[in-house]
Parts: structure tokens; C-alpha cells; sequence
């Protein structure tokens, strides 16, 4: 099974250990609800743990398959790109993951897009609840 699929599959299983094989050492993940990136494979997984917990009734919709340029080099990359919808505090979520593969096939970019503008205040709220809640940031 290729690393889409398998991507899929452990997210739809909420299965957190099944994404460590995934990923680059180095991947970033650009999110909707924070400027910078999430950088490491420890700070991207521990950010998964969160999601894991905070979208409820998520389901990818479908799967457009390219190539993209990337933020780090500005190479194009073999890209695949996943649909979904969600709840996250009672808020639909239209949303996209943008995967971008190393020539290994793991992730090593990785973008995350949702809208409308409420279901992004709500899942940054939600989020940041579950960062300091796992210890991964400080509490304000």
C-alpha cells in the first residue's frame, strides 16, 4: 500500500503510530491555525495526537494525485492531495491535506487547509487546548 493510502488508512483508524513510519525526520507541516511551521517529526507527530483527538467524524472525500513545488527547496514534488470534512466543536470543517513526498515516498512536506473562517477559529481554539494539555506548549 502506497504512503497516500497508508496515510489515510491510520488517520481514518486514528491509529498515531501508524503515521510515525510515514514521515520524513524533517517534514514541516504548514497548518491553518499557525503562521510558522510544525518542524520535526517529534513536533508533528505530537501536533497528530491532538487531531486525533479533536475532529470527530472525519472522512476523506477523494484523492487528486500531481506534483507541487515545495516551501523548503522549490522543487517539485510528487503531491497528493486528500478532501475531507469534519466536525470540530460542533463546526463543519471542508478541508484538504496536501502530502508532499520524498523520493522515498514519505511525507516531508505536509499542508493543511480547511474553511469556512469559523471551523478555523474553532479547530485553532481546540488545538492549542490539546497542546498544552499534552505539555507541547506552554499554557497562557
Amino acid at each position: 500500500m502506497e504512503t497516500a493510502e497508508r496515510f489515510r488508512a491510520a488517520v481514518e483508524k486514528r491509529d498515531l503510530a501508524a503515521l510515525d513510519d510515514l514521515f520524513t525526520e524533517d517534514i514541516r507541516l504548514y497548518s491553518p491555525v499557525k503562521f510558522t511551521p510544525f518542524e520535526g517529526k517529534a513536533a508533528v507527530l505530537g501536533l497528530f495526537g491532538v487531531l486525533l483527538r479533536t475532529f470527530e467524524d472525519l472522512r476523506y472525500l477523494g484523492r487528486l494525485d500531481g506534483t507541487a513545488e515545495t516551501s523548503a527547496d522549490g522543487e517539485e514534488a510528487p503531491s497528493t492531495i486528500l478532501p475531507f470534512r469534519a466536525l470540530v466543536a460542533g463546526k463543519q470543517i471542508h478541508g484538504i491535506d496536501l502530502l508532499q513526498f520524498d523520493d522515498a515516498g514519505r511525507v516531508k512536506e505536509f499542508t493543511v487547509m480547511v474553511r469556512p473562517q469559523s471551523a478555523v477559529h474553532a479547530l485553532g481554539e481546540a488545538v492549542l487546548a490539546g497542546l498544552v494539555a499534552d505539555g507541547l506548549v506552554p499554557g497562557a
